[in-house]
């Protein structure tokens, strides 16, 4: 039986998961792609730590260059994550015409082009299954599955972290901060949070996934990003009034030629299928032109799901080597290299959709019909009002939820309105999704 040759850089938590199912699962594997995958170096700064696998003598090195310079290695994975020395890892095994498994959305999301660019001059590729919803098949799926369709839009619950928190804040009616240290404690958040809690993570993906689905380089600092931090029991109480539920989602969808691409907190309809998406899982929906709605669901992190789908790369590219392919069977950003091209993105002030308003304000006579008059001035009209007699913090919360409108006349009416000496606080804002297709 054929041998594929493969190397391990970073043995952490995701490459130890790597190494389990190659171990746990290698006959089933061989009978599936033909061949023997042979894991012939692991590299990583600590060679001490038990992680409940054996390897054979010689097979761990502190050397990266033992993977990257071994010339019967034929796949590299890069499991280190963060940027350096990742991004000179890869690099340095395309150069020696190594193909290449990676998880780093990261790295991909700020440094993607140049490394696809440097796999099409050496000819390898380079597959990041595991970079988008840890154990879906989603990446394949777009390249692959839907690859008759033009992708119209897609909607992801892509980061666990604040999937779990929102859903404890639903559910049992808890504060951000409160539900943010169990998290941590239960080790589903970090120590430090913010990649998670503030959009970015999600932002890494969906610019990935903007690529695999419109064949455009979107630069991520193009990305309009919002978080969770700010979002309290009683958004998530007056959302419910109004028949919805919060998600941090990542949007991107073909507007009249331009590409919407945003991160934030948003209202969507209970009666949605990603408004059942609970816990630390993610969802991605995605509408193409043949085949219509189609829902990916799963374990967007872990040890074992993360490793199944870089282990699926794996088996993808020995596949290729087998049939002795000449270059790739399928682009790694779906679209032949010399296709992709630039798709003007929507400006994040020209978006159009309705809004939640929730507004802290004095109680007394008058307030309404001024916030409603600024808001009126602006073109945005109002759908229905929630008015509640209790204070909080010395104000009444007074909760609108408008007609669709432009982000940029919501910001102007905002400016004004929160300039008002019956308005204490700043207004929170909530972007609503009706019509998640």
């Amino acid at each position: 039986m054929e041998k594929i040759k493969v190397g391990l850089i970073g043995f952490g938590t995701v490459g130890t998961g790597v190494v389990k199912i190659l171990q746990k699962n290698s006959k089933l594997i061989e009978k599936r792609m033909g061949a023997q995958i042979v894991l012939k170096r692991v590299a990583d700064v600590d060679v001490k730590t038990d992680r409940g696998v054996k390897l054979k003598r010689g097979v761990l090195t502190t050397r990266a260059s033992e993977v990257i310079n071994d010339p019967e290695i034929d796949i590299v994975m890069e499991l280190v994550g963060g940027f350096e020395p990742a991004k000179t890892f890869i690099l340095q095994s395309i150069r020696n015409r190594k193909h290449i498994v990676t998880a780093n959305k990261a790295l991909l999301a700020l440094h993607g082009d140049e490394i696809f660019r440097a796999a099409h001059r050496f000819g390898v590729d380079v597959n990041f299954e595991a970079s988008v919803g840890g154990g879906i098949p989603l990446i394949r799926s777009i390249k692959e599955g839907l690859v008759a369709n033009r992708i119209q839009s897609l909607f992801g619950i892509l980061n666990g972290t604040s999937n779990y928190i929102l859903t404890k804040m639903t559910n049992e009616g808890r504060s951000f901060k409160e539900v943010l240290k169990e998290a941590q404690e239960k080790g589903f958040a970090e120590a430090d949070p913010t990649y998670d809690i503030e959009g970015i993570d999600a932002a890494h993906k969906l610019a990935i996934l903007m690529r695999l689905a419109f064949g455009t380089s979107i630069q991520f600092k193009e990305i309009f990003i919002g978080g969770i931090s700010e979002i309290t029991p009683l958004d998530i109480e007056f959302s419910r009034e109004f028949g919805y539920r919060i998600k941090l989602l990542a949007i991107t969808k073909i507007d009249d030629g331009k590409i919407e691409a945003r991160v934030h907190p948003t209202m969507i309809p209970e009666s949605h299928l990603l408004s059942t998406v609970e816990g630390v899982f993610n969802a991605i929906y995605i509408k193409g032109d043949a085949t219509g709605p189609t829902l990916f669901y799963g374990q967007g992190a872990g040890q074992m799901p993360t490793g199944s789908a870089v282990v699926s790369d794996l088996v993808e590219l020995g596949r290729n080597l087998i049939v002795k392919a000449q270059g790739r069977r399928v682009p790694p950003l779906s679209f032949q290299p010399q296709l992709i091209e630039k798709i003007p993105l929507k400006k994040m002030e020209d978006v159009v959709m309705p809004f939640y308003m929730r507004f802290s304000a004095i109680d007394q006579p008058g307030v309404l019909s001024k916030i409603s008059g600024i808001l009126g001035k602006n073109g945005i009209s109002i759908v229905s009002v929630i008015q509640k007699g209790r204070q909080v913090n010395g104000a009444v919360p007074v909760v609108m939820m408008t007609h669709e409108a432009r982000e940029e006349s919501v910001h102007k009416a905002l400016k004004e309105i929160n300039r008002l000496h019956a308005i204490l606080g700043k207004t929170m804002v909530i972007r609503v999704e009706n019509e998640l297709e």
